[in-house]
């Protein structure tokens, strides 16, 4: 229902009758609600009808009707209670029907409506009771009064009327009234209920209302005849009367109840002490013997103990719980079966309660079994006397609770230990790094230094042996970290493979170098994980107390940061933090923010390094090249803010924002004349580029936004950074060459992962790194290697591109050893957009075959750009 509600169109406005409804009746169904409104309404309209017709009244009429409508409502503020019953009657239905015979139906209805209104406010706060009520009495009499003027006309006609007729119909008038006006206000509540009126059970609840009317009714009567005997003065005689009546019968009526409650109070009282000292000797004795018997059955452990601290008493549970049986206890003193180190615990609690008469609150405390092993018990313990001893002594109730404190303290371990290694987890090791800096601000002498680890080939680990044998190398590593240290030294695991050492009590700051250099050693050793052995190494950042830290955060902030520029220096090493490394961070943190403004406002520019076909120099294509000329700083180069990008999460628009552009520029370079027919563009990727889900629809929209086929676009990555996401990124790659983009591996031969998957990667082109190009020579190793991937390219149909080449040398070997395609400075810098535009021009110029039909021709053999 809820969320049905939650999912719907707004609620309208409510309507003004929703309002009042919801204001007045919320408990209200429908049947009530219609026929509360249709009394309220006939009532309006009957008071209204009388209202007019007082209007045209005489002045002593109207008087005399006002008048008895006052003493009505008087009347109905201040019931008299009849003492000894729950009845009450009110001197208003007096002046109603005496109006109603004296003035007519209009003149009792006002005073009706105007008793049940000052009734209904004396006993009700709901408006609608105070509504309704005097609507309803306006009905009630007159209906009532137009029949009884009616049968009286009728019985005046047949001269059947007298005195003793008057007296008697005007009862049965006060009875009827009582029957209709009962029945009205019922009704609202049986139809709020879902109930059928019962006439029987508003005979039992109200039967004694109908005779107090009826009394009302003779007592008009008889004003009525005196009022004709004698005229108006006989109303204003008899109105102070019958008030002064009414008064003197409350009050007296209110002090009989108050002088029965009294001596009722008085004698209830008298029988209760009685009755209760009676019970409190019964009870004690009865209390006695349970009590004997529940300390001699209890489940739990409970002693009787002298002021002194002698046991007086034992049950048998105690008896249990400390393994001796009651002649080994009783006589002995509580302590001598406690451990040592409570017994001063026991002996202050219960100084308390000898001193302070309290009670003990529960405290725990261990108890030497006879075996000698200790168990832990809640104790409680409290005063005790008996009715036969003037001394008073302690009782106390032990219970074992060894099972609890077990659970506590495995809850404890969890909540502070590390699940997989059982080593401090970050919540425990901060606390253990807050002591320490407590301490050192306390003792200056005091010196901590803290370790943080992390794994450089975890992820390689996790990657392709499985996460079991990532967690089984976690737990070797934790073993071997906490075997090197000392045994106060706190080692922590705070996540994943980053662990922590806090080394306390430091002699100087090199012994924390020379462990650093031992966990070294020791974790570059082999593991034996899942059956196959592999290695890694860590890299360690460590800080000393002596630079002044405040909180824990701070500590592992620094260590972390030096634990970073160890990596970020080649790894499997170690790095001290100091100041200037914070400032390289902040550095870092500004570059970032540079960087993110840079690429918002589009400032970052591409230059483009063309690809050269070696064998007849044509162009064959462009690589797309990041440049970021900073506005204060000067050009920094892609190997500062492409790391930057990727560790700050902005590759994703780094990498739009250049593959849109590249493909913009060369849609431009394109003409009807054969311009740019055929080039392709090659444009860098990162792995997390590659593991998007929706990279391989950025890709499509680039292109067509262009108009570019999808053969013109070639995307790169290197070959370490698709290993590293080469299971997250395979679907994105076989996405990419069925829309038709080339793939190729970048830096080609600095590793070996993927000559294992070769075959097949999706890919279409394999660049041979610079590194293999500058130290060409004939009969030289790295000759080897480069005739090695471009047989291996061309076997197995990958185009090769050569990078790096900057001397006419290392042109001519790779022709000599089957590279078809390269680019370097020695063929072209990367240019800008004009400059590029003019070289193809240039290119243009010259008469030729188009580089397209130069790469398609059989003279290529094998080795083809796909």
């Amino acid at each position: 229902m809820q969320a049905r509600l939650s999912d719907s169109s707004p609620a309208r406005p409510l309507s003004w009758a929703a309002q009042v409804h919801a204001a007045l009746m919320p408990d209200y169904n429908r049947p009530a609600t219609a026929y509360w409104w249709a009394m309220v309404t006939l009532g309006a309209v009957l008071l209204a009808l009388a209202a007019v017709s007082a209007a045209a009244w005489p002045a002593d009429v109207l008087l005399q009707v006002l008048l008895g409508c006052g003493i009505a409502m008087l009347a109905g503020i201040f019931p008299v209670r009849v003492p000894g019953s729950k009845s009450s009657f009110a001197a208003g239905e007096i002046f109603i029907f005496l109006l109603l015979l004296m003035h007519g139906v209009p003149a009792a209805m006002l005073a009706a409506a105007a008793e049940a209104f000052t009734g209904s406010a004396r006993t009700t706060k709901r408006w609608t009771s105070r509504i309704a009520s005097p609507a309803m009495a306006a009905i009630a009499i007159g209906l009532v009064g137009t029949a009884w003027q009616a049968g009286t006309s009728a019985l005046r006609l047949q001269g059947w009327f007298s005195e003793a007729v008057l007296m008697l119909s005007a009862m049965l008038l006060a009875l009827l009234y009582f029957v209709v006006n009962t029945t009205l206000i019922t009704l609202v509540i049986t139809l709020k209920r879902n109930e059928r009126l019962r006439p029987r059970a508003l005979l039992d609840n109200f039967g004694w209302a109908g005779i107090t009317y009826a009394g009302s009714a003779l007592v008009a009567s008889l004003l009525f005849l005196t009022f004709q005997r004698v005229g108006s003065g006989v109303l204003m005689a008899a109105a102070p009367i019958i008030a002064m009546l009414l008064t003197t019968l409350h009050f007296y009526f209110r002090q009989r109840e108050t002088d029965n409650a009294t001596q009722l109070l008085r004698v209830d009282v008298a029988e209760r002490e009685a009755e209760q000292a009676a019970q409190h000797a019964r009870a004690l004795e009865v209390s006695e013997r349970r009590f004997h018997s529940a300390f001699s059955h209890a489940a739990i452990g409970m002693a009787l103990v002298s002021i002194e601290g002698q046991v007086l008493q034992a049950n048998p549970a105690l008896c249990t719980l400390l393994g001796q049986d009651e002649a080994h206890i009783v006589g002995r003193r509580l302590d001598a079966f406690l451990h040592g180190d409570d017994v001063p615990v026991l002996a202050q609690l219960l100084l308390q309660v000898i001193t302070q008469s309290a009670e003990v609150p529960a405290f725990e405390l261990r108890c030497h079994r006879e075996q000698g092993d200790a168990t832990w018990v809640s104790m409680h313990g409290a005063l005790f006397s008996e009715r036969n001893s003037s001394a008073p002594c302690l009782i106390l109730q032990a219970q074992d609770i060894s099972a609890r404190r077990q659970a506590e303290s495995r809850l404890n371990h969890i909540a502070y230990h590390d699940a997989l290694t059982g080593l401090a987890n970050r919540a425990r090791f901060g606390e253990c790094l807050a002591r320490a800096i407590e301490r050192t601000r306390r003792d200056p002498a005091f010196h901590f230094a803290v370790m943080y680890l992390d794994f450089d080939r975890f992820k390689l680990i996790n990657d392709t042996l499985g996460h079991s044998a990532g967690d089984a190398f976690l737990v070797t590593v934790a073993r071997r970290i906490a075997h090197l240290v000392r045994p106060h030294d706190t080692v922590g695991r705070l996540g994943g493979d980053e662990f922590a050492i806090l080394v306390e009590q430091l002699d100087s700051e090199q012994s924390a170098v020379t462990m650093a250099e031992r966990l070294q050693e020791s974790l570059r050793l082999p593991y034996a994980v899942a059956g196959t052995e592999v290695n890694s190494s860590a890299s360690i950042g460590i800080t000393y107390s002596s630079i002044g830290y405040d909180t824990p955060d701070e500590v592992l902030r620094d260590a972390d940061i030096a634990m970073y520029r160890a990596k970020a220096g080649g790894r499997a090493r170690h790095e001290i933090f100091d100041a200037s490394l914070r400032a390289q961070i902040a550095d870092q943190v500004t570059l970032e923010s540079d960087l993110r403004r840079a690429i918002a406002n589009d400032q970052l520019t591409l230059a483009y390094q063309p690809i050269f076909d070696l064998a007849d120099g044509r162009i064959v294509g462009f690589e797309a090249l990041a440049r970021w000329m900073h506005p204060q700083r000067g050009a920094i180069g892609p190997d500062q803010f492409i790391p930057i990008a990727e560790e700050s999460g902005q590759i994703g628009a780094l990498t739009e924002q250049v593959l849109s552009r590249a493909c913009r520029q060369l849609r431009d370079w394109q003409s009807p004349g054969g311009r740019g027919a055929g080039l392709r563009m090659h444009v860098n990727v990162s792995g997390s580029d590659l593991c998007r889900v929706n990279f391989a629809a950025i890709v499509t929209k680039a292109l067509l936004h262009n108009g570019l086929a999808p053969s013109q676009l070639t995307l790169e990555i290197t070959e370490s950074t698709l290993m590293t996401h080469l299971e997250q990124a395979l679907h994105t790659m076989t996405r990419l060459r069925e829309i038709g983009v080339g793939l190729s591996v970048d830096d080609f031969g600095t590793g070996y992962s993927s000559l294992a998957y070769l075959s097949t990667l999706p890919i279409t082109s394999l660049k041979i790194d610079r590194s293999f190009v500058d130290r060409l020579q004939d009969g030289t190793q790295n000759a080897a290697i480069v005739r090695a991937i471009v047989t291996l390219g061309a076997s197995l149909g990958k185009a090769v591109i050569a990078e790096g080449i900057e001397t006419s040398l290392q042109m001519s070997h790779l022709r000599e050893l089957g590279s078809s395609f390269g680019q370097g400075y020695l063929l072209a810098r990367p240019l800008g957009a004009v400059d590029a535009l003019a070289m193809l021009d240039q290119q243009l110029a010259a008469a030729g075959p188009s580089p397209l039909a130069l790469l398609s021709g059989s003279d290529r053999g094998a080795v083809t750009i796909h």
